[in-house]
């Protein structure tokens, strides 16, 4: 992406799956935002109509794959996979295979790529942590000699281009800037020792003159500012968001504001409902304990019937205490009488689906929804009268703990959903913001 930016196109980025952190650094480097696509959580029709929308005014889009090209929802289907998605968007695949270690094994893993699912198309390899041209040119031979997928190139090993990772995977994009230096040895390595020009004359273009959608006149009065405002919390400590999600809230007419709990003591005036989003609170635990007249503002807007809605992180904040990285407990927003205890390995990772219980903020009892769960804390009182709301459903065999929690209408879990698997949930939430809004009307 790095590598095309400087050459003056204008780069669409997307990532296949879950990932929030990705997305951040792409929008960051290709100065777009990088938008989800995902074939467990949403449908291919919303998939297709995300990556035609997105690639409008751009010159190419850069889709970035999701572990292994065929790893996905589990290990029988393809579904949430590269491989899925690639055909779904008729795009051509290209493989990444490091060659640490590796010669003419390199062929068979290749070989076994072309030979696994063949309606893909695949535009070529590049291996990566090559140790010399002349490794490279081993490796080219091995291939050229036993398959058909062409070798575009390499990227030799270079510590200096090592990004930083924590408990939930990289640094993210709000807390890490890449260096220019570090982006100029990118796209120098890129345009060293890759055949980009053959890659990018090789690509089909992409149609997006079929995109255009009807807008509903209501939506339309409602985002001119007739709308609920909602805030979203947003800063180093709560930055995973869908930006679908975000978007889709505004198309059912909210007014979105954003604020800092890491900075601000306050929250912003006239607001009519609150999105808590995912991210590191227990990273920054100690300074956000400080924050106590927020504390206090979040937990009298609970009490009084304001949607409040908490994802991961943010149900992490909205609970009664959770334990820092230093292992210190800190103080939180006491909206769920929960105390959260950080784990130093994952306590739980993977995609879910949930039936409402009841009626929610979220949406009505029977209302199903998809998401995923990806944490190391765990909630050490989960024994406590709050109600459950989520019927999680899962693969057979498969132990879940996941659970919804709302008091007043504030809903905490440590799902992430994304609203495009069921776009009248966002709408609820809207609606249930203009109702909070309008009985506040003086």
């Amino acid at each position: 992406m790095s590598y095309l930016a400087d050459l003056g196109y204008k780069v669409a980025p997307f990532k296949v799956g879950p990932d929030f952190i990705d997305p951040g650094h792409h929008t960051k480097i290709a100065g777009k935002t990088s938008f989800n696509l995902d074939s467990w959580m949403l449908s291919r029709e919303y998939n297709t109509r995300v990556f035609s929308e997105k690639t409008k005014g751009s010159d190419i889009a850069v889709v970035e794959g999701v572990m292994g090209l065929f790893d996905g929802y589990d290990g029988l289907s393809e579904t949430g996979s590269t491989a899925q998605m690639a055909k779904w968007l008729d795009l051509p695949v290209v493989l990444i295979v490091s060659a640490r270690g590796k010669a003419r094994s390199v062929a068979a893993i290749v070989k076994g790529f072309e030979e696994f699912d063949k309606d893909l198309k695949i535009a070529g390899v590049i291996f990566s942590k090559t140790g010399s041209l002349r490794h490279y040119e081993y490796l080219k031979e091995a291939v050229e000699q036993n398959c058909k997928t062409r070798c575009l190139g390499f990227m030799p090993k270079n510590d200096s281009i090592v990004m930083p990772e924590r408990h939930l995977g990289l640094v993210t994009s709000d807390e890490l800037d890449i260096s220019p230096k570090v982006l100029s040895t990118l796209s120098s390595m890129v345009r060293d020792h890759i055949d980009m020009e053959g890659l990018i004359n090789s690509l089909d273009s992409f149609d997006t003159s079929d995109t255009s959608c009807k807008r509903d006149q209501k939506n339309d009065d409602l985002a001119r500012g007739q709308g609920p405002t909602i805030a979203v919390a947003r800063d180093k400590a709560f930055c995973f968001y869908y930006q679908d999600n975000i978007d889709i809230l505004k198309k059912f007419g909210a007014n979105i504001v954003e604020f800092s709990p890491l900075n601000d003591d306050r929250l912003p005036p006239d607001i009519d409902g609150i999105y808590f989003g995912g991210g590191y609170p227990e990273v920054f635990a100690k300074d956000l304990s400080q924050k106590t007249k927020l504390f206090q503002e979040i937990k009298k807007n609970s009490v009084s019937g304001m949607p409040i809605y908490g994802e991961c992180g943010g149900f992490m904040f909205l609970c009664k205490d959770l334990s820092g990285m230093d292992e210190a407990r800190y103080p939180m927003a006491g909206c769920f009488n929960f105390k959260v205890q950080m784990s130093k390995r994952l306590r739980s990772l993977g995609y879910r689906e949930i039936t409402l219980k009841k009626d929610t903020i979220i949406g009505k009892k029977g209302d199903v929804l998809r998401g995923h769960e990806f944490h190391y804390s765990s909630l050490e009182n989960q024994e406590n009268d709050i109600p459950d709301v989520y019927s999680v459903t899962s693969r057979a065999g498969q132990d879940l703990s996941l659970k919804g929690y709302q008091v007043y209408n504030t809903l905490g879990s440590y799902l992430h959903v994304h609203f495009g698997s069921n776009q009248e949930c966002a709408k609820h939430f809207v609606d249930t913001c203009k109702g909070f809004k309008d009985k506040n009307v003086i």
